[in-house]
C-alpha cells in the first residue's frame, strides 16, 4: 500500500468502479480501498436471503423461501420495463405521435412536418397530437425518463430524441429496451473492479480509512492501519467524507418478496410500473421494479418487487401505498429511508471528487450523469467511452507483443 498512485478511490459502489475502470483503461496508476469485505456498497446485491434479513433485523427466512443462496437482492434498483396505460382510442394517436417520432431525423427537414423542433415545447408538440395527460404523463416519465414536468416548456428536440433512444434500443431485442445481469446488480460493480485489476488496478476490501491526508489544501493520501498511500487525486462517496457533503432530502425503498407475479402484466418474470408524480398528487415518481428467478435472483416461483421514491412528508410509507396496492399479497417487506447527500464543492480545489447519493430513480440515467461529470472535473475533458476502449485496445495490442 505504500506507494504513490494517480488515483485513490474509496468505496467499491457502482459510480466509483466504474470510474476506477476508466481510469485504469486510461492509464491511470489506482489504488482502490473499500471499508466492507464486499464489492458493491449501496448498490450490493445481498446474498444469502439470510443476510438480508439480518440486515433489517428481521426473524426469518421463513421455510416456503428456498436455499438462501439462490437470491441476490439488490439494494438499488436500476432497471426499466414499459406498462400499458393507454385506452384503445388514445392508443390510435400514440401510434400517430410515435410513428412522427421514429421518421424524424434532426437533419432532414422533410420529417419535421412544418414544426421546428428547436422553438415548438413539448407541451406544444403534445396538443399538436392530440395526446392526453396520462399519456402525456407515460412518454415523458417512462420512455424519455424526465423526473419532472419541465421539460414541457422546452424545445421538443431533446425529449424527441430521448424517445428514439427508448424506441431503438427496445427494437435491439423486441421485448425490453434495457438489460439486466443475471445475478443481480451487484455484478456490475464486480465487473468494473475486474477491468480496473486488469489493467493495474489494486483493491483492497476490508480495509479501514482512518484518515484521508491533506497539503496545502489538496489531497496528497490516505492513511490506513498505519500505512500512507500517496496520491495526486482521490475519488470516493459520501459517507468517507460526511464533512464535505450535503443533506438534500432522502428516498424511501422498500423490498417486497412475492408468490406471484404482478397483476394485468400478462406475468411476466420482470417489469417494472412508473407511476407519474400526476397521477398520485405528488412531486416525485414512483418506481416499481420487479425480477425474479428467471434473474437468478431468487428461488423458483418467487419475486422480488422494489419500490422506491423521494419523500415528501413526515410518514414516507404512507406515500407509497399506491405501489404497496399494486403488489398484493406481499409475504414480507423491508422498509428503508436512506438520506441524500451532494458534495459541497466540485473537487478542483481539493482534488476530491465526491459521488452523488443514488436517487429514487430505476434506471442508470442520473448515475452515469454523475460520472460523467466527476470524470470531466477530473481531467478536464468530457468522458468519450470510444477513447476509452481505444486505449484498451491499445494496451491490449501491447500486452500480446
Amino acid at each position: 500500500m505504500e506507494e504513490e498512485y494517480d488515483v485513490i478511490v474509496l468505496g467499491t459502489g457502482l459510480k466509483e468502479c466504474v470510474l476506477s475502470g476508466i481510469m485504469s483503461v486510461n492509464g491511470k496508476k489506482v489504488l482502490h480501498i473499500d471499508r466492507n469485505n464486499c464489492y458493491g456498497g449501496e448498490t450490493a446485491s445481498i446474498t444469502p436471503l439470510e443476510e438480508l434479513y439480518r440486515r433489517f433485523n428481521v426473524i426469518g427466512p421463513p421455510e416456503p423461501m428456498g436455499r438462501g443462496r439462490e437470491w441476490n437482492v439488490d439494494l438499488i434498483p436500476k432497471f426499466l420495463m414499459a406498462n400499458d396505460l393507454m385506452g384503445m382510442f388514445e392508443k390510435r394517436r400514440f401510434r400517430k405521435f410515435l410513428l412522427f417520432v421514429l421518421n424524424f431525423n434532426e437533419h432532414d427537414y422533410k420529417t419535421h412536418q412544418d414544426l421546428d423542433p428547436k422553438r415548438m415545447t413539448m407541451r406544444e408538440l403534445y396538443r399538436k397530437f392530440d395526446l392526453g395527460p396520462d399519456v402525456m404523463a407515460f412518454i415523458g416519465h417512462a420512455l424519455a425518463l424526465y423526473r419532472t414536468d419541465d421539460y414541457l416548456d422546452h424545445p421538443c428536440l431533446e425529449t424527441i430524441n430521448r424517445i428514439r433512444l427508448y424506441c431503438d434500443s427496445l427494437s435491439k431485442y423486441n421485448k425490453s429496451p434495457y438489460l439486466y445481469p443475471l445475478y443481480g446488480l451487484g455484478e456490475l460493480p464486480q465487473g468494473f473492479a475486474r477491468l480496473s485489476a486488469l489493467y493495474g488496478g489494486i483493491y483492497m476490501l476490508s480495509k479501514p480509512v482512518d484518515e484521508i491526508l491533506m497539503e496545502k489544501g489538496k489531497v496528497v493520501g490516505v492513511k490506513s492501519e498505519g500505512e500512507i498511500a500517496h496520491c495526486k487525486q482521490l475519488i470516493c462517496d459520501p459517507s468517507y467524507v460526511p464533512n464535505q457533503v450535503k443533506k438534500v432530502g432522502q428516498v424511501i425503498r422498500v423490498i417486497c418478496i412475492l408468490s406471484h407475479p404482478i397483476r394485468n402484466t400478462n406475468e411476466c418474470t420482470s417489469c417494472q410500473i412508473i407511476i407519474p408524480q400526476t397521477q398520485v398528487n405528488r412531486k416525485s415518481d414512483i418506481y416499481v421494479c420487479v425480477v425474479s428467478c428467471a434473474h437468478c435472483v431468487a428461488s423458483d416461483g418467487k419475486y422480488i418487487a422494489i419500490i422506491s421514491t423521494t419523500v415528501e412528508s413526515e410518514n414516507p410509507e404512507s406515500e407509497i401505498l399506491p405501489a404497496l396496492e399494486l403488489l398484493e399479497p406481499i409475504d414480507q417487506k423491508f422498509v428503508s429511508v436512506s438520506d441524500q447527500y451532494i458534495p459541497k464543492h466540485d473537487g478542483t480545489k481539493n482534488q476530491i471528487f465526491i459521488s452523488r447519493s443514488y436517487d429514487a430513480t430505476t434506471h442508470f440515467e442520473t448515475t452515469c450523469d454523475d460520472i460523467r461529470d466527476i470524470f470531466q472535473r477530473m481531467t478536464g475533458v468530457p468522458l468519450d467511452f470510444k477513447d476509452m476502449w481505444c486505449a484498451a485496445s491499445s494496451m491490449d495490442k501491447q500486452d500480446g507483443e
